[in-house]
């Protein structure tokens, strides 16, 4: 690049002060000159101190306040419109960065060069690494499956060999080209979209294009990519140009499932055939089923509020409110102090380990001699083996035919006051057995009663009303 073009970039943020500046940091680190270089933080209206703690330490960073918090969506059309405003012909490329990733210190040059040396290209997209754990690719660009309105990602989950044993700090400054190191990987690649944690566009292109749809949160992106494409713009993804961004492995779908069916669907109508759209609803329909069956009611109705929503041609931020609290897995030795709990049954299905619980559970079985604990070890051949995580408790091993299976568990029913559930791996007849369901997760847990078979016939006649 002979002539360095100029470039913006722009970050949306919303009570995430720490990642933030350590993003910001990332950013003092990389390759690309400063001179060329502009930085705005869109701040959604934080309460942790984000945006005096910006102007405290980065005097050069701009920041933009919104007097409420307008969610991803409303966060980048601030930064946009900010641009957009701008002298005109002053920025070159605009780069569209999520606040809690860190980027490599060639990631914008690798952009850069990808758009310089490609005029055919719109916009180009970093490899998405997962922050927790480095050595693992999240996304290398993505597709979108328009028949059942879901999102493809390339090459997720996928390890980089030899990259296990380094750490996170040599990783961003060592020089980094994943096509030499992945099989049948080439240097860019052309993909459906690439997420805004990392999306260099040029941009004339993108104030042509305009703002993104008012989703809130979720598929905004994406649909943007969609309909750069549809111009007759090349989206690509760099195997040269990396991020580590914080991995969604780990977090458990909520509130946010309402944006994601409801943002799918006029996502698919925007760019797709009516057909994909009905489909993709009675999956929505379906998948409220599935939450009503496991006692979370609350998240079953935000599927169904989705749907009518979309047909109602309600869009942006939706208050909402849940009816499960979660409480932090730190406090989870609260709840086996309960002394009203002398039962507890725990699948093989529950890390004890990973989320933490183990101690608690542990400790509680050596105090109280009024406690059982029942482990239900994986059938043979069809789980993984996961070694008993607790000493001293009682074992059954879950029978390998389904048909016993839950004959197994019906004989259960009603034998304990809690029975553990693992938010990443589900047994839907499980959340039957006992008065109480405690959903645990690596972060939370969640305590839930048993659903019950009106409020499962109430459901389905919901959702029998929205099918037809």
């Amino acid at each position: 690049m002979s002539d360095t073009p100029h470039v913006l970039v722009i970050i949306v943020t919303w009570n995430k002060k720490s990642y933030v500046i350590d993003l910001l940091e990332s950013l003092d680190r990389i390759s690309f000159p400063k001179t060329n270089l502009d930085i705005v933080v869109v701040d959604n209206a934080s309460s942790d101190g984000t945006a005096e703690a910006i102007a405290g330490q980065f005097a050069d960073v701009r920041v933009i306040c919104n007097k409420e918090n307008l969610g991803g969506t409303g966060g980048f059309n601030t930064g946009l419109s900010w641009a957009f405003n701008s002298e005109e012909g002053k920025y070159d490329y605009l780069w569209l960065l999520d606040n809690d990733v860190l980027v490599h210190q060639e990631a914008l040059t690798e952009l850069v060069t990808v758009l310089e040396t490609n005029p055919d290209i719109g916009l180009a997209g970093s490899t998405m690494m997962q922050l927790d754990y480095p050595w693992r690719i999240n996304e290398m660009g993505a597709f979108v499956d328009k028949d059942n309105g879901g999102l493809v990602l390339n090459r997720h989950m996928q390890e980089v060999p030899g990259w296990r044993e380094q750490r996170l700090a040599d990783l961003l400054e060592k020089h980094v080209d994943l096509s030499r190191l992945l099989c049948d990987c080439q240097p860019t690649m052309d993909v459906d979209y690439v997420a805004a944690a990392s999306l260099l566009i040029r941009a004339p292109l993108a104030k042509q294009t305009g703002l993104w749809m008012d989703f809130f949160i979720h598929y905004d992106d994406v649909e943007w990519c969609l309909r750069i494409s549809e111009m007759g713009q090349r989206v690509v993804v760099s195997a040269r140009s990396l991020i580590w961004h914080v991995s969604a492995a780990a977090k458990v779908p909520s509130w946010v499932l309402y944006y994601d069916n409801r943002n799918v669907l006029y996502l698919l109508n925007a760019h797709s055939v009516r057909k994909s759209v009905d489909a993709t609803s009675r999956f929505v329909l379906k998948k409220s089923l599935y939450y009503c069956l496991l006692g979370k009611i609350d998240l079953a109705n935000l599927h169904l509020r989705a749907l009518t929503d979309y047909r109602q041609g309600i869009m942006g931020k939706k208050e909402i409110s849940l009816d499960g609290v979660s409480l932090p897995i730190e406090q989870f030795s609260v709840l086996m102090s309960n002394h009203d709990i002398k039962a507890i049954l725990i699948p093989w299905t529950v890390n004890l380990q990973a989320s933490g619980i183990q101690g608690s559970i542990a400790k509680a079985l050596k105090q109280r001699d009024d406690l059982t604990v029942l482990y239900l070890a994986p059938p043979p051949g069809i789980a993984p083996d996961r070694q008993v995580q607790l000493p001293g408790v009682d074992i059954v091993k879950a029978n390998r035919n389904i048909i016993s299976r839950y004959i197994q568990y019906y004989r259960l029913l009603n034998k304990f006051d809690v029975v553990l559930q693992s938010d990443y791996q589900i047994i839907i007849p499980l959340s039957w057995l006992a008065a109480e369901i405690v959903f645990i997760n690596n972060e939370t847990y969640n305590r839930r009663p048993r659903p019950k078979i009106a409020d499962v016939l109430k459901h389905i006649r919901a959702m029998l009303k929205l099918w037809f």
